[in-house]
Formats: structure tokens, sequence, C-alpha cells
């Protein structure tokens, strides 16, 4: 349960300004709405999957307690799951959901639920954290690799002897293949710079990370669990076939991915 029940902040006499709560993994922002007209440029014909919003799954706006940042467009995404028994009831979906949010809000401080997007094992996405599914949100899922990056959360627990349900990982292929930007090779590598020594890289070192990672790529954690890690080898093959093709969609611009 690594991703969904994270380190909890220690309360003593020392207060940390919000910002740093939240931010402490300290990603460049960008300008708030600089993305609004271009948002994550999939390659073109590719479309946006069906995705259910906040408001449809109910997320308790009133724990919110910072307006979205945006950051650029997607050069990787990271597996995460969420720690659940995996023998919910999809319709029960949403419940879990709006118990990650409160977690990350009251246990963990953060300003709103960490991951950007959720998948449940009937293969249905749901939004994440706050600001447009269109956009380019940052997220707090990956502590030093939330800047220029998607986290995308399993609902459920990938251990040993765990299945891996057909729906959610068709639905994991959709989501990855849209949100990664253009140039991006999903079964390529690319350089990131961590922004916390929280993570397995010292703050400001460089590290080469595949296009699609698991959690424990980049942070000390069993996440996104070993039958689930096990499949991205899978998963960035079936996001590069998905890529390649839609419609306009070159052999150059699959030659040239960002690093």
């Amino acid at each position: 349960m690594e991703c969904m029940w994270s380190r909890r902040l220690v309360l003593g006499a020392l207060v940390l300004p919000l910002a740093l709560l939240v931010f402490g993994d300290g990603p460049a922002l960008r300008v708030p709405g600089a993305e609004l007209a271009s948002g994550p440029r999939p390659p073109r014909g590719l479309p946006q999957p069906a995705v259910v919003s906040r408001r449809e799954w109910h997320a308790d706006e009133q724990l919110v307690r910072e307006g979205p940042h945006y950051t650029g467009a997607a050069r990787a995404v990271f597996v995460h799951h969420t720690g659940n028994p995996n023998d919910y009831d999809c319709a029960d979906a949403p419940d879990l959901i709006r118990a990650v949010q409160r977690d990350h809000v009251r246990q963990d401080g953060w300003d709103d639920i960490g991951y950007n997007f959720l998948v449940d094992r009937c293969g249905t996405i749901y939004e994440g954290r706050a600001g447009g599914v269109g956009r380019s949100v940052l997220g707090a899922h990956t502590k030093g690799f939330n800047a220029d990056t998607v986290g995308i959360a399993a609902i459920g627990d990938f251990g040993p002897g765990a299945e891996v349900p057909k729906p959610m990982m068709d639905a994991l292929v959709k989501l990855a293949a849209w949100k990664l930007r253009p140039g991006a090779d999903p079964l390529g590598t690319v350089e990131l710079v961590s922004t916390n020594d929280e993570s397995r890289f010292d703050e400001g070192q460089v590290a080469r990370l595949h296009v699609i990672s698991g959690h424990r790529d980049s942070f000390e954690t069993g996440c996104p669990g070993d039958v689930l890690y096990g499949l991205l080898p899978e998963l960035r093959e079936r996001v590069a076939k998905t890529r390649a093709a839609a419609p306009g969609h070159s052999a150059a611009a699959r030659l040239r991915p960002y690093v």
C-alpha cells in the first residue's frame, strides 16, 4: 500500500508553509493557464478516452486547498497502484477514490488528490487532480518527478499473486498513449532532473528513466506491485503500437523522442 498510504507528515514545533508541504519536491511551475489552448497535443487522430469527471465521482472540492498548477506536456508516465483490495465492486470505485483524496489531503498535507488519473478493475478512467483532463496538471504522485509527467494509479493491490484485469490494462494503454506528448517514445527512455533528495536520486541529479515507468523506478517503494510492474514492458509495447497506428503519426515522428 505504499502508493496510497504515503509517508505521514510529522507534526512538531516546526510549522512549514503550505506551499512547501505540497510542492516540496520543487518542480519549476509554469504560469497557470499557459497550456489552455494546446493541452497535451497527442498524436493527430488519437482520441481522448472516456474519463469520469470529478463532478461525476463526487470529489470533495471543499477539501481542495489550492487551485491547480500546470507543467509541461508529459514526457513520461508513472504507473502506481492504490493498495486497495482487488475484490471491490466497480460501482464502489468513486468511494475508494474519495478515500484516497481524503488521505492525500488530510494525512499527507497535499492540496488535492495526488494522482492525475485513476483506473478501476473494469477499465473505467477517472479524473484525479483538478485542473482539466486535457491539460498538463502538476500532480503530487512521484516525489522528485512531478514536473512534465503524468501519474496514473491502478485501483487495487498488484503484489505477488494478483492479477491485472484486461479492461484495466486496456484503459492504461489508451490513457498513456493519449497523454504522452508528441515525439515521446513509449519504448524509450527520458532524462528527468530530480527535485527532491527523498527520491532515489539526489536533488539536481539527472535520472534516465523509462518513458513509461513504475513508481518504484524513482522512489523506494514496492508500488505498483510486482505483477503490474512486470507488465510494464507489455504496456510500453501496446502504447507504442497504439500511437503508431494513429492517423498522421509518421515514422519520422516515432524517431524523435524527447530526452
